[in-house]
């Protein structure tokens, strides 16, 4: 009798012994102080199909450097962006601007006042260019919009709007119009809000049907602007050219940037 219960004794001692054995002990991380490298690879089924149509978005995730130059009336101008930071720098022939990723600057040239408006134009003509690809971006939230008709053809209408704080002007919306057949993109629908302090119900229209293939990816040679009457597009107003447009893996030196000295800081 006293043996069985001496058995029972250790046999209890042994389980308590088990059951409060110490955990392994799993290295803890914070997150918060990591830089994490993470790609979303799921986009709703219709924005992918032209992503796809144009190259593929992985493929365009995996360029840096993007220059193209458009013709205007005083000369050429120059665009270089870095497509992962959106530094950029235009040159033109009266003066260059720049934004090295948390300062926008304007170096005038010759003497001659810079009058445009550098904080607006700055990667204005990059995002359009850049379509779709562009609306492939972090914080972007995508809606069926109902479908343009124009000339008797039909296109389905993709509505991209903004979660709050993303970018300068994050109440902008843009509808992406396309081929149902081809999956390229044929119109993009756009508001301004930048300065305002709400949404913009007015869209204007550029037409993308004139494209070229560059390192692989189908990006515009030229864009037609079109007079608009009731949020819908009439007419041809004029065509925006793009020319020397070269797309690269290797980033931008980044002293392209760099606000020169004697440049005037754009607050």
């Amino acid at each position: 009798m006293k043996l069985k219960s001496l058995f029972l004794i250790a046999l209890l001692i042994f389980a308590s012994c088990k059951d409060n054995k110490k955990p392994e002990t799993v290295e803890s991380i914070d997150y918060s102080e990591e830089q994490l490298d993470v790609t979303t690879s799921t986009y709703p089924e219709d924005i992918t199909k032209i992503f796809d149509a144009h190259g593929g978005i992985d493929a365009w995730n995996a360029m840096n450097s993007l220059v193209f130059t458009m013709e205007k009336p005083k000369g050429k101008e120059v665009t270089t962006t870095n497509l992962k930071t959106r530094a950029e720098r235009i040159d033109t022939p009266t003066y260059t601007s720049g934004y090295d990723g948390s300062t926008l600057w304007v170096n005038e040239k010759d003497g001659i006042a810079y009058t445009g408006n550098a904080k607006f134009y700055k990667g204005l003509m990059m995002y359009f260019y850049a379509m779709p690809f562009i609306v492939g971006d972090d914080g972007i939230i995508y809606e069926d919009a109902k479908p343009l008709d124009f000339e008797g053809k039909t296109y389905p209408g993709i509505l991209i709007s903004y979660e709050a704080g993303v970018g300068v002007s994050p109440d902008d919306q843009y509808i992406i119009y396309y081929d149902e057949q081809t999956g390229k993109m044929e119109w993009l629908a756009y508001t301004v809000t930048f300065g305002k302090d709400e949404k913009s119900k007015d869209f204007r229209f550029i037409r993308y049907n004139n494209w070229q293939t560059i390192s692989g990816m189908i990006l515009p040679e030229s864009i037609d602007w079109y007079t608009v009457e009731n949020n819908l597009p009439i007419t041809k107003r004029n065509t925006v050219e793009f020319t020397n447009v070269t797309l690269s893996s290797k980033a931008p030196d980044a002293s392209l940037f760099v606000k020169p000295e004697g440049a005037k800081v754009i607050e």
